[in-house]
């Protein structure tokens, strides 16, 4: 068979992404003297590869990360508080296998949402959909159900992710309706899936937030008592962004 012929069959069997490395790999088995076998194993290898480049684009796509927020991206010298062995441990996927969260808090400008969001990029290649979004867009969303009849089919999109990170987390008092509907959402992902939370408040700091203390209970009590802390410190990295400065800057 010449390496045309492969052409009809691989469309057929929906493997028409083995054709683009053919010719190198047809190539190499000539000048390589390969045999067939590792001939066609490195056209799987190749195939698969694709498609774990492929899934991995679309599970980054889904998140909707802001850009740059990468572990490699992060300027880690500026902050020397930051946990970089308990961040690169994370990364790993550990704790989503366990199904645990992170709580990051602190002041603004100290890199959490950067972290938060390279944490979440370093589960896609992995294989675990996550979804970003800042609390007030998630809030506004679900709310926009209640209005058009598709809360359900909204808050099982929140409800799918292995790991589901909210930004800007408890900037305002909820109202009752939001309390319910984050009540809804903690109460469904509690023990399944994974949260990351991200606020610029203290978690002993979010109680007063909510209209009624039994609904407040209850959502924190599964969030806080069932997290990992990350507290951060320092000055912020803001200031580096001024204009006429270089330097790259988590947010």
């Amino acid at each position: 068979m010449t390496p045309t012929d492969l052409r009809p069959a691989l469309k057929r069997l929906q493997r028409s992404g083995m054709l683009a490395p053919r010719d190198v790999r047809v190539q190499e088995a000539e000048t390589q003297h390969l045999g067939y076998l590792e001939f066609l194993d490195r056209l799987c290898v190749d195939e698969l590869e694709r498609r774990e480049q492929r899934t991995l684009e679309r599970h980054v796509a889904a998140a909707r990360f802001e850009p740059g927020t990468t572990l490699t991206s992060f300027d880690w010298l500026y902050n020397p508080e930051i946990p970089a062995a308990q961040l690169r441990a994370w990364a790993t996927g550990a704790f989503l296998r366990r199904h645990e969260s992170v709580l990051w808090a602190g002041a603004v400008g100290l890199g959490k949402s950067h972290l938060a969001q390279a944490l979440g990029y370093a589960a896609c290649p992995q294989g675990y959909p996550v979804t970003y979004r800042k609390a007030p867009a998630l809030l506004a969303d679900l709310s926009g159900g209640h209005a058009d009849g598709t809360y359900e089919r909204r808050l099982r999109a929140y409800f799918a992710p292995d790991l589901l990170i909210v930004d800007d987390f408890g900037l305002r008092e909820f109202t009752p309706q939001q309390s319910e509907d984050l009540y809804e959402l903690v109460c469904q992902r509690d023990q399944h899936k994974s949260w990351i939370l991200v606020s610029n408040r203290l978690p002993q700091d979010w109680y007063p937030l909510f209209p009624n203390p039994v609904l407040a209970e209850g959502i924190l009590d599964r969030l806080v008592n069932s997290s990992y802390h990350v507290v951060l410190q320092g000055k912020s990295y803001r200031p580096r962004r001024r204009p006429g400065l270089t330097a790259a800057a988590p947010v």
